[in-house]
């Protein structure tokens, strides 16, 4: 596909009509995203899979209904690696469509994803999670913000683009593809398959991707950097059983205590990163203090911030070490017995620049050489993401600035995010002449993955003003 011109046209009538069509349509579109909010569709394997069927089902007659596709399909493809089997497994729904440009004009992808987090702990939610709740100007429920916002504010944008294009008497010409991931919170795993199998289907000049988030409530932003990540399972064995501990404790060394000297190796006295070879990138970013990095983390009173530098610096450009998870006995069964194994879930954020198989392989290093007392270690499950830095030079990122201040009526922010999108570095390789940009319809205040997640209104009407204005300006651009 060719490189468009500069500059487009602005198309004064349509973008006023544009305005008027969001306006009149803003309740039908959320009322139609408390309706998807209402189906639970985790894609984790330990919940029913039905409801990822019911909302791409429910996603694809929206978009039916915009009568502007000449295609709109549920498809699945086989889980990466699975796919030279004789009865691959296959990955979760997916809702794509597709209309070509006419005369010359270019084409957009349009990438959300319908699948959500779990619940997790229900009774920390003040209303039930897939019971959508209005209250303060933010809508609450799981899947609000991340992503089926961002589903409805592609669907919203389209059909503000079709109103004005029909009251305005022109006719839309505009290519326009989706993708409605329904995995991307179990790792995208049939994503690479997905995108070789519907490579025509998707193939675009730009590609939004509508996951991320803005400045704050008043201020819009590009994301133009995304940390990479390195995840794996860690298990640490010390005994071939469990032993008495009054007997034998003082002399043996448990994998509970293995497992706590060699995890608190990771950081230093700062809590930084203390394994060599996870590097930084030099990133500008903007002033952000202590206060606000307490009041959008709920960081307790007393409880100091970690790290070294600019507090942006270490959330988009350093790296970070969690630990999300312990297979050990719960103190409900804990028993007077020195523990023979324990296994724990790392997961690292990566900075911008760096190689995530270099990533794996300093981290795995580090712990092999600090192992203490012998124990043995082994590595299971290893998850490995690419970091990700937008070129930001093209006329796509040029047009969603513009939109972006026209719609809020404040100046964009470029921002990186400490969070991952691995899945962009495919996108890369298999649409590389295709401009990226990564937005979103979240705030700080969200709480994405977490109980009592939700989404400020007012910022949504204006991220979905956003990408109409930005699709109508398309709509308008030659080819060279």
């Amino acid at each position: 596909m060719g490189e468009q011109s500069a500059g487009s046209a602005r198309p004064e009538g349509v973008e006023s009509a544009v305005r008027a069509a969001v306006d009149a349509q803003f309740a039908a579109t959320l009322d139609e995203l408390q309706r998807l909010v209402r189906i639970p569709s985790v894609s984790w394997p330990d919940f029913d899979h039905a409801h990822l069927a019911a909302s791409a089902q429910e996603i694809a007659e929206l978009l039916r209904g915009t009568g502007i596709f000449d295609v709109v399909d549920i498809r699945r493809a086989p889980l990466d690696g699975q796919e030279h089997e004789a009865e691959p497994a296959l990955g979760q729904p997916a809702v794509v469509a597709r209309r070509e440009a006419r005369n010359g004009r270019p084409t957009v992808l349009l990438y959300a994803h319908h699948d959500v987090q779990p619940p997790g702990d229900e009774a920390a939610w003040e209303t039930p999670p897939f019971e959508p709740s209005e209250r303060d100007g933010r809508l609450y429920g799981r899947g609000a913000a991340d992503d089926k916002a961002g589903v409805m504010a592609h669907i919203g944008a389209i059909r503000a683009l079709a109103a004005a294009a029909a009251e305005t008497g022109r006719e839309l010409e505009l290519g326009i593809a989706l993708f409605i991931e329904g995995e991307e919170e179990w790792a995208s795993q049939s994503f690479g398959n997905f995108l070789r199998e519907q490579r025509e289907l998707l193939a675009a000049d730009a590609i939004i991707v509508a996951d991320s988030s803005n400045w704050d409530e008043t201020t819009p932003a590009l994301t133009v950097a995304l940390r990479g990540a390195v995840a794996c399972n860690l298990r640490v064995e010390t005994l071939d059983h469990a032993s008495h501990s009054g007997m034998f404790g003082g002399a043996v060394p448990d994998a509970m205590l293995a497992t706590v000297r060699l995890l608190d190796t990771l950081w230093d006295a700062d809590g930084a990163v203390a394994v060599p070879g996870l590097a930084s990138a030099d990133l500008a970013v903007p002033e952000y203090d202590e206060a606000r990095l307490r009041r959008e983390t709920g960081l307790l009173d007393g409880v100091s911030p970690i790290g070294r530098g600019e507090i942006l610096s270490r959330l988009w450009a350093q790296p970070a070490i969690s630990i999300t998870g312990i297979d050990a006995p719960s103190i409900a069964h804990a028993s007077n017995t020195l523990i023979p194994s324990t296994r724990v879930r790392l997961s690292a954020r990566i900075a911008p620049g760096q190689d995530p198989e270099s990533a794996y392989a300093a981290l795995r290093a580090h712990l092999e050489a600090h192992v203490p007392f012998g124990a043995r270690l082994s590595f299971e499950d290893a998850g490995l993401g690419q970091a990700f830095l937008v070129e930001t030079s093209g006329w796509a990122v040029a047009e969603v600035r513009g939109a972006m201040a026209d719609a809020w009526g404040t100046d964009p922010v470029d921002i990186g995010v400490g969070g991952s999108i691995p899945f962009i570095a495919e996108l890369v390789t298999e649409f590389p002449d295709a401009q990226i940009l990564v937005t979103g319809v979240e705030d700080p205040d969200g709480r994405a993955h977490s109980p009592n997640e939700s989404l400020h209104l007012a910022s949504f009407k204006k991220s979905l003003l956003t990408e109409a204005l930005f699709l109508a300006r398309l709509d308008a651009r030659t080819a060279d």
